[in-house]
């Protein structure tokens, strides 16, 4: 049975990474270490939910062992597709509208984390935003040195539009740090808003 190492890794990379590993046809079970007992209620969500066994213990330093096993009668093929923006008659996905580079009100330490898990969020849903666009302070997101970047990338070589608006990327002194995306206008931003299937909004 594989064992996955989640120490330090924020919701819900445990639960996609725990998913993935029980998704191969010969995966019996997985075991998941974690460092918070939040993430071992999500896991106990997702291997109830899809009516797999689940246990774990705890070895009194903040350290836990979750181990999933899958049901009989209940083995997930694999997991389920994320595929480009849909195209033609398919559905759309959302647009969505990030306007700060934390999440939430409260410990900015804590939003940067939140950002950064709904982020990577976005690239397991299916089908996966049609734009992600940022304004204002959610403009220092798409620059070097950011750690949502590399989900952005996965989300643009999925087909999404990244976008960051030119007037908050000048006013922060920014444009010569993009590292993924396109520079827009702010006709372009109001354009893809009103047309959108969906738009979510930070």
């Amino acid at each position: 049975m594989e064992t996955l190492d989640m120490r330090g890794k924020p919701c819900p990379i445990p639960v996609v990474n725990a998913k993935k590993a029980l998704a191969e046809k010969d995966a019996a079970g997985v075991a998941v270490i974690v460092d918070n007992f939040v993430a071992v209620q999500n896991l106990e969500k997702m291997a109830k939910g899809l009516l797999w066994g689940f246990s774990y213990v705890e070895d009194g330093e903040g350290r836990y062992t979750v181990t999933i096993l899958k049901d009989g009668d209940r083995v997930l093929d694999k997991v389920p597709a994320v595929s480009p923006v849909a195209e033609g008659g398919g559905r759309k996905g959302p647009v969505v509208l990030v306007t700060s580079d934390s999440m939430g009100r409260g410990s900015e330490e804590l939003g940067r984390l939140l950002i950064k898990g709904f982020i990577f969020s976005l690239t397991q849903l299916n089908p996966r935003p049609e734009a992600v666009i940022f304004l204002n302070g959610g403009a220092h997101l798409t620059t070097e040195g950011a750690n949502t970047v590399d989900d952005l990338k996965t989300l643009e070589e999925g087909g999404t539009e990244i976008n960051t608006c030119g007037t908050c990327a000048n006013f922060y002194k920014l444009t010569e740090a993009l590292a993924v995306g396109s520079i827009t206008d702010m006709m372009n931003i109001t354009n893809k808003l009103a047309n959108a299937s969906a738009v979510i909004t930070l």
